[in-house]
């Protein structure tokens, strides 16, 4: 017998509850003949958030390393998150441990031939949306540059570099520097390490 590991989860919405997920899914496992051997839930739970956001779905992932079952089942593909470059990392891992995902609603089972082509189309369509937004970003950037628009974080004004080194050589404090000049305190950091460094004082350690 196949041996099945339910998953469901809820969003952040009110008055959702997992039951009619679950319901749906033992009805399934009653005719196919599973052996459910696990049911995690996430109730209340965002499918953006992380799998530790997330102990249900981190339980199932944890399973699916030790294969402790043969298939993964969820009510719905959307069930097992909303991005589809993360939905496609977990497609990966659990068909790399050899496991089988079931979704009900979309009537897809990765262990017949048709789903795992459908899987398969899901993949294709995944990396065609990352080539198409690293496509719009380079050129983005190509077009800025043609206009002459600097790229990245403009200069610090030079009065200002001069009252941060002023305030640290009289000793003060990195954060207190960063407090009195505006400045954040990585900037200011990135100062005192400079000047240390020009010193050959050698490594940094930060200011109280």
């Amino acid at each position: 017998m196949m041996r099945v590991a339910i998953y469901a989860r809820t969003s952040t919405e009110k008055n959702q509850t997992v039951e009619n997920q679950l319901r749906q899914l033992n009805e399934v496992g009653l005719r196919l003949g599973w052996t459910i051997v696990a049911v995690h839930t996430d109730e209340g739970v965002s499918g953006t958030k992380g799998r530790d956001r997330r102990p249900g779905f981190d339980a199932v992932l944890r399973g699916i390393a030790r294969r402790e079952f043969d298939l993964v089942a969820v009510w719905s593909i959307c069930r097992l998150g909303r991005s589809l470059q993360d939905l496609v990392g977990f497609l990966a891992e659990v068909q790399a441990r050899g496991v089988g995902i079931y979704c009900h609603t979309q009537a897809l089972d990765s262990t017949t031939p048709s789903g795992r082509a459908l899987f398969g189309m899901i993949a294709v369509f995944s990396e065609f949306e990352r080539a198409m937004i690293r496509d719009r970003v380079l050129a983005g950037l190509e077009r800025t540059k043609a206009k002459g628009t600097r790229l990245g974080r403009p200069p610090m004004d030079a009065a200002k570099v001069e009252a941060i080194r002023a305030l640290l050589i009289a000793g003060t404090g990195v954060r207190e520097t960063a407090r009195r000049t505006g400045a954040g305190t990585a900037t200011v950091q990135r100062i005192r390490t400079a000047m240390l460094a020009a010193q050959g004082q050698g490594e940094i350690v930060e200011a109280a």
